[in-house]
């Protein structure tokens, strides 16, 4: 339907009304909003090509690099040493705009982005080991998600909410296309560990986030087992998670020297990370979960422990570790002892639970309803037309 002219209000006026007539429900946890392909305020590909221009900085970067490359990841415990020529072309580079640069996670070049992050760090590429800072910038925007629950009519009414959102996935042809992408990948006895992997990073970059997250983090009935394997095999574990025997700490040496998983496990670090012993977390949940499903595809991708319950943590050990027991434990409990990431999780499948709920339905129908039928809580005779042009089932990417 295209609407008369004369019905179009300006476009600041649009926005205005819009956000003041739509149903307040529809508009619950309107402060998680999906991250988009957009510029960033520093890309390290710009501020690169900025250093490149520039001969004392572009040749300070070039021997800073010759150092990062000759030097090995050692674990956080460990002294690194450093050169006084490497530390003196780091100095060089202090007041360029390499030093505040970022990269986004769905950005093309991604891989060459964190290279130079990581690069022009030497307080974490030459020494400390501490993945406090996250390399990414979460650039995010209010973009609606438009879905037609009524598809769903086709499986049994009591059909657990994994098979539903599984459903969702399959009616979504980018969706659908991701995941059977990686589930061929992460299939079969003779399934290749790192193809699996990259398909399933693949998937959680590239799919929208209200279909990822509702894949990975579907709320299960207590005691509905099925559900809960469902939920535990959304990221085909017998492929793509390593041995049970496998190290902690091996793992995390092991995503220290690449340089994307890296940066994956400080943004986890700095958005799931507790600041005090009662709990409270540096950022809010939609950061958190986005930085634990950033994880998924990397040597440290976590997962759900059991089909019974939602706890989650990474699939290694502790035993073996000598005197580092303690530090390892710190490693394997961020993940399976952190309140920051318990309450995320929770938060998420209840929002998860009650888009599916009667009564969630029933109250915005009844809105709905009201509106039409008592005359003071009509609009005025032009909204009708506008809203019948615009307005279709949508729910704001935060129920997910």
């Amino acid at each position: 339907m295209v609407c008369p002219r004369y019905l179009r209000p300006p476009q600041p006026v649009f926005l205005l009304l819009l956000l003041l007539l739509l149903p307040p429900l529809l508009l619950l946890g309107a402060g998680d909003p999906l991250p988009t392909e957009s510029r960033l305020v520093n890309s390290c590909i710009q501020a690169r090509k900025k250093c490149q221009a520039n001969p004392i900085c572009n040749a300070a970067y070039h021997y800073l690099n010759s150092c990062t490359s000759s030097v090995s990841t050692p674990s956080p415990s460990e002294e690194p040493s450093v050169s006084a020529d490497c530390l003196e072309a780091a100095q060089h580079l202090r007041n360029s705009s390499l030093m505040s640069c970022t990269c986004h996670r769905r950005m093309k070049n991604q891989t060459a982005c964190l290279d130079i992050y990581w690069t022009i760090h030497p307080a974490r590429s030459l020494g400390d080991y501490e993945l406090d800072v996250s390399p990414y910038e979460d650039t995010v925007t209010r973009k609606p998600w438009k879905m037609n629950l009524s598809k769903l009519n086709m499986l049994k009414p009591d059909s657990d909410l994994c098979l539903k959102f599984a459903m969702l996935c399959t009616l979504n042809d980018k969706c659908d296309r991701l995941r059977k992408a990686y589930g061929e990948a992460c299939s079969g006895p003779r399934c290749q560990h790192h193809t699996c992997l990259r398909q399933l990073r693949a998937f959680f970059e590239k799919a929208s986030e209200p279909h990822a997250q509702g894949l990975l983090l579907c709320p299960c009935a207590p005691g509905d087992l099925g559900c809960g394997k469902r939920r535990r095999n959304t990221i085909a574990p017998s492929c793509s998670l390593p041995s049970g025997t496998s190290n902690c700490l091996e793992l995390r040496r092991l995503c220290l020297s690449n340089p994307l998983c890296r940066s994956r496990l400080a943004d986890f670090q700095t958005h799931c990370h507790p600041m005090d012993i009662l709990g409270t977390c540096t950022t809010e949940k939609s950061r958190c979960l986005r930085a634990y499903m950033g994880l998924i595809g990397t040597t440290m991708t976590p997962n759900f422990v059991s089909n019974i319950n939602a706890s989650v943590a990474l699939s290694c050990t502790c035993r073996g570790s000598g005197n580092l027991q303690e530090e390892c434990e710190r490693l394997e409990e961020s993940f399976s002892h952190n309140p920051c990431l318990t309450e995320a999780i929770a938060s998420k499948m209840l929002l998860h639970s009650q888009l599916f709920s009667q009564d969630w339905t029933d109250s915005t129908l009844a809105i709905m309803e009201r509106q039409n039928k008592n005359p003071a809580l009509r609009p005025q005779p032009w909204v009708p037309s506008l809203f019948s042009c615009t307005l279709t089932l949508i729910l704001l990417p935060n129920f997910w």
